[in-house]
């Protein structure tokens, strides 16, 4: 029995799902409010099953990358007109494939419940901004919300460089040209280093997968682009160590220095279910770099951020554990949910009753 996978995605898509996968001895698996579930009505994946699936969706290079062994990354438009993100990889010497469901349309800031301050964020004249989080967490949901608020508040030119290619922006007071790696470009440093000769205002960065990319993100910070990118890492403190990290240790007062003068915030988030089962919502580390806290990081006190994160309110800081403890005040998520994600569990308990 053959797939017909413009199909299968669509009912994915009916029924709310934010991942599909296939993969050898079970049924399409959804991923839905977070949990995965089985595609009972479809039968077990064999290996010609999954093959006739990847055939249905990869151009010719895609095919000749898949035939290597290689993973292959690419975005799918189903006949529907619906974006997905795959990756087709190997287990077992068996094929995989991976489908994230994307909108068509893209959220508002206030849609995903995001604070204003990502709106301030996103319409600084320069500097980094950083959006972590796991895999799955919404970073790039949120990302694509700041780009269309400037897409919305500002006249100026915006690249973006991506892998693949997500949310599709049209021009509206903003000129936005979108970029592809392994379509348009081969790779996010050489887009970065080619995007300075671009007359740039503001460069996304899909993803700051290694030191060449670091280096130029920062670099095009400092010379008075804003650029907004994304990093694996689950905390503020945690990204600002994971960069200084991936310098040799004679250059990590440098760019101590740098990231002080230049980085402008972090948005750590990650996706947990509301308490109405419909869907999830992002719980946020929040950290705001005012003076203070870039004093910190020039003088290498990153050990100090968390706390200042959590007694930051006025600069509109806050911590995940205070803001999962905000997420159970107002309803939006159960307590169990947020015992289960918070960082401590007394802290998080003496958020719940002190608004601080």
């Amino acid at each position: 029995m053959n797939i017909d996978i413009n199909q299968i995605l669509d009912e994915a898509r009916d029924m709310g799902a934010s991942d599909l996968h296939f993969t050898a001895g079970l049924p399409p698996i959804v991923r839905l409010h977070g949990s995965i579930q089985k595609m009972i009505k479809y039968p077990e994946c064999t290996e010609p099953i999954i093959v006739n699936v990847i055939n249905q969706i990869t151009t010719i290079k895609h095919k000749q990358i898949i035939s290597k062994g290689e993973d292959a990354d690419f975005s799918y438009v189903s006949t529907a007109g619906f974006r997905h993100r795959v990756n087709v990889y190997r287990q077992r010497g068996y094929h995989a494939i991976a489908f994230r469901l994307l909108r068509n349309d893209i959220p508002t800031l206030s849609d995903l419940l995001l604070p204003n301050l990502l709106a301030d964020f996103a319409l600084r004249p320069r500097g980094l901004v950083l959006v972590t989080g796991p895999t799955g967490s919404g970073k790039s949901t949120t990302l694509a919300a700041m780009i269309d608020h400037i897409n919305r508040s500002k006249n100026c030119h915006v690249i973006t460089i991506e892998d693949p290619i997500e949310y599709l922006h049209n021009h509206k007071q903003s000129m936005i040209n979108q970029r592809e790696v392994n379509v348009d470009v081969d790779s996010f440093a050489g887009a970065l280093r080619a995007a300075l000769r671009e007359d740039p205002d503001v460069i996304l960065v899909g993803e700051m997968r290694d030191f060449e990319t670091i280096n130029a993100a920062i670099t095009a910070a400092e010379t008075g682009h804003l650029v907004l990118s994304t990093l694996h890492t689950t905390g503020a403190a945690e990204t600002i160590d994971r960069i200084i990290d991936v310098y040799p240790p004679h250059s990590q007062n440098q760019i101590r220095a740098q990231l002080a003068n230049s980085l402008v915030g972090v948005v750590s988030q990650t996706l947990v279910p509301t308490a109405d089962g419909k869907g999830r919502v992002a719980a946020l580390e929040l950290l705001n770099v005012t003076d203070a806290i870039a004093a910190n990081i020039r003088e290498g006190k990153i050990f100090q951020i968390p706390s200042a994160i959590a007694t930051g309110r006025a600069s509109g800081m806050f911590s995940l554990d205070q803001d999962l403890a905000r997420l159970v005040r107002t309803g939006i998520i159960t307590d169990e949910v947020a015992r289960s994600r918070c960082q401590d569990p007394n802290e998080y308990k003496r958020f719940l009753t002190v608004v601080v």
